[in-house]
């Protein structure tokens, strides 16, 4: 029977079920590029065209400056590290709604699912990594004078913990709201796309004036700081704070928090409502 706890999160019953965990991993990885003529390959193909779109438009027609940095690696750098948030939010927030005839048959611990989302959405974003590299090699032999990474490339593993953190924190709230609240599900891609543009993606930071309201609505977001210690530290373009990364671990594992809790109360009476 599920335990009764609001904040949960059994460690022990996941390891038990850990075969059902990679199954659903596998489910997640095969049957979205199953019936796809290139398959896993969209993987690659996503990024590549998204960054070649961004330096088309944003670089070349609105002439946002990259401040140096070669605009493919620029873009590149917040467009896969974005992509890691957005996908664990987006697969995470329909939880409930696609899995009500799983929860309705048998029990088994729920947070699986979400977690299950997590993990797949890091091996993704694994592959599009590893396609960094790849531009990022061939900028530090050929243009190395526009690249300056530094030792806090050390910092990259807890980044994306806190952007795992916010996609799960995040998508556990929204598939809880959702299976009441069913408009929540028309907000939640317009909802991405404007929070995508209030963080630091597609221009640096910096080009921003300090005490606009644009600058503090950057500041306020907790994410901007995630993608510009990623781009600082690996491309030595951005900024650092170490009060804003802080600032960003911390709303992370309140938000974390959060979803747990409202998670693990809809589990107990969803199925009236889905």
């Amino acid at each position: 029977m599920p335990n009764s706890s609001l904040f949960r999160l059994n460690l022990r019953s996941l390891f038990n079920f850990k075969d059902l965990l990679f199954m659903f991993v596998k489910r997640d990885i095969i049957t979205i590029y199953k019936q796809t003529i290139l398959g896993p390959l969209w993987i690659l193909i996503q990024p590549i065209f998204t960054t070649f779109t961004y330096v088309f438009i944003f670089g070349n027609i609105a002439g946002l400056t990259t401040e140096g940095v070669p605009k493919v690696l620029f873009y590149l750098s917040g467009i896969i590290l974005w992509g890691y948030f957005s996908e664990s939010f987006n697969k995470t927030c329909n939880t409930f709604s696609q899995n009500a005839n799983i929860f309705g048959k048998v029990y088994f611990p729920r947070e699986i699912l979400p977690i299950s989302k997590i993990i797949s959405a890091f091996i993704k974003f694994a592959i599009q990594f590893v396609l960094f590299l790849f531009f990022y090699i061939y900028y530090l032999i050929f243009e190395p004078q526009n690249i300056h990474p530094n030792g806090l490339i050390f910092l990259f593993p807890f980044l994306l913990i806190i952007m795992a953190f916010f996609g799960l924190g995040f998508g556990l709230i929204f598939s809880s709201l959702t299976t009441k609240y069913k408009d929540l599900t028309f907000l939640i891609q317009f909802g991405i796309q404007l929070l995508m543009f209030a963080t630091p993606i597609i221009y640096p930071i910096s080009i921003v004036s300090k005490g606009t309201f644009t600058r503090l609505l950057l500041e306020i977001n907790p994410i901007s700081y995630v993608i510009e210690t990623f781009k600082y530290s690996f491309i030595g373009n951005g900024t650092f704070s170490s009060l804003g990364l802080t600032y960003s671990f911390i709303s992370s594992c309140l938000i974390l928090f959060i979803g747990l809790i409202i998670f693990n109360k809809t589990e107990k009476t969803f199925m009236d409502t889905v």
